[in-house]
């Protein structure tokens, strides 16, 4: 267990911490909850359950919120959470990104219901911070349970916790009392959270600082300077089941690649819950899971990157995944770069049920109307629903042996001939290859492969993350307004004459 000011110290530059606290509101009626107070300054140092101020991080200036457990169990009463909602304004007004540090056992219990209802506030000042496309990061600390987990405990941008914090709703000392049993075993723990995509990596407070530090550096920082135009080269004339074949092979490169040698210090996140993990988490361009979303750059450019699973077949919870991306992008005011490479939307009773057509619609919907710069790039198989969910961006791009298809061409084969030795044909007819993309304006450029990325795949990711800075570039220089009337006036008149 960690406290307050070890936290404080771990992330913050030396000596840089500047307090905000001014003397806690005298809230207590009875003399025994004078005593308790009392007593819990002597035992934790400080004279509240909260600690506020602002300090740096490598130099950039972040307002800091964190709780001391040794206080009454870091519990909320009146005058803490008046102290975290003067922070959370604060740090508001002054434009500055936001860590809380939560290790509490929720509602101050001495204070009752009308310390329950102050979880109110300090939600309310969390969401106006983030309508302000502010960062606000979240450190759950051993432990953090109730209310402050149900309220501003889960609604960073990002949450990390550290290695076996006890997380939970309800606490199990109040599980088994209300039960009668024990609450099952390793269920509220930090690492099985983040095995199901609760919160976004397990991360030891010896390694917040440089975490904290990667955040903040895509969040935060400008974009670079305009990155040196790409090689480019012309397309040459590859019948399309080439390229289908070319993008089926195993060792392809493919989001988690690119991401990793092709981006700068990339800070990897959950992308849903449900989904199985079983790496620590946000770290350098590794993913478990169906979706992929991270923080990153790309030549000095900022982003949040979405990312497919190579060869497989997605359901309902990678489109949830990647609807995840587009609201931190919206929310953080990033743009968004999309990487689009699956074999087809997973075909089972299970996807029907957990409504498959209902998210790729949501996603569809959300993406093309996204108010932030979007590139997506067809980095392989762009099969059905799932590839078409992540197409409608302001600028499209393909690598060479990129396509995109209503269905697998031996779907539609099965359709049209009742076979599926028909592919090759219905590939070609059906323009699914970057080429014929190209020509009907469903793509903007083609990125070479010379003449396989699985054959030179440092080479090409070099090329495709320079050609994705340079769109990033140019679209930041569009307003709003103009960006988002010309996609949707893109994608109105594709198929139309003239």
């Amino acid at each position: 267990m960690s406290s307050a000011l070890a936290l404080r110290d771990a992330v913050l530059d030396e000596g840089s911490f500047r307090s905000w606290d001014s003397a806690p509101l005298q809230v207590a009626e009875s003399d025994s909850y004078r005593a308790e107070l009392a007593a819990a300054a002597v035992k934790s140092g400080l004279d509240e359950s909260v600690l506020t101020g602002e300090g740096t991080v490598f130099g950039r200036r972040v307002a800091v919120l964190a709780c001391e457990f040794d206080f009454l169990a870091g519990s909320i009463g009146v005058a803490a959470a008046e102290r975290i909602t003067a922070a959370v304004t604060r740090a508001t007004a002054e434009r500055l990104p936001l860590l809380a540090s939560p290790a509490s056992g929720g509602t101050r219990m001495q204070e009752g219901t009308v310390a329950f209802l102050q979880m109110v506030k300090i939600a309310a000042a969390v969401e106006l911070h983030k309508r302000e496309h502010l960062p606000y990061i979240v450190y759950l600390r051993h432990p953090t349970t109730g209310g402050v987990f149900a309220s501003w405990g889960s609604l960073g941008h990002v949450t990390a916790a550290e290695p076996g914090a006890l997380i939970g709703f309800l606490g199990p000392r109040v599980y088994e009392h209300l039960y009668g049993e024990k609450f099952p075993p390793g269920v509220q723990t930090a690492e099985n959270l983040y095995r199901h995509g609760v919160i976004d990596g397990v991360v030891a407070l010896d390694a917040l600082r440089a975490v904290l530090g990667r955040t903040l550096g895509v969040i935060c920082d400008p974009p670079g300077p305009p990155p040196p135009v790409p090689f480019t080269a012309d397309t040459p004339d590859i019948p399309a089941w080439d390229s289908v074949l070319a993008s089926r092979r195993p060792d392809r490169p493919g989001a988690e690649y690119v991401l990793r040698y092709g981006a700068t210090d990339p800070v990897v996140l959950s992308a849903t819950g449900g989904q199985e993990r079983s790496d620590p988490g946000i770290k350098h361009g590794t993913s478990t899971g169906q979706t992929l979303v991270a923080l990153a750059r790309f030549g000095g450019q900022p982003a949040v990157v979405l990312g497919q699973r190579r060869l497989g077949m997605l359901g309902p919870e990678a489109l949830r995944g990647a609807r995840r991306g587009m609201a931190l992008a919206a929310g953080l005011r990033l743009p968004l770069v999309s990487f689009i490479d699956t074999a087809g939307p997973a075909l089972s009773a299970d996807a029907e049920q957990g409504g498959l057509a209902g998210e790729i619609a949501r996603c569809l919907a959300e993406l093309v109307t996204l108010e932030v710069p979007t590139v997506s790039v067809l980095l392989g198989q762009g099969s059905g629903g799932p590839a078409l969910a992540m197409v409608p961006a302001d600028r499209v791009l393909a690598a060479q042996h990129g396509w995109l298809a209503p269905l697998p061409p031996e779907g539609a084969s099965a359709i049209v001939f009742r076979d599926t030795e028909h592919a090759p044909e219905l590939s070609a007819a059906q323009g699914i290859r970057s080429k014929d993309l190209l020509r009907n304006g469903i793509v903007d450029a083609i990125v070479p492969e010379l003449p396989d990325a699985a054959d030179e795949p440092m080479e090409f990711t070099t090329r495709l993350s320079a050609t994705i800075a340079g769109e990033l570039h140019r679209l930041r220089t569009m307003s709003g307004i103009e960006r988002l009337g010309t996609r949707l006036h893109r994608f109105r008149k594709i198929g139309l004459p003239g």
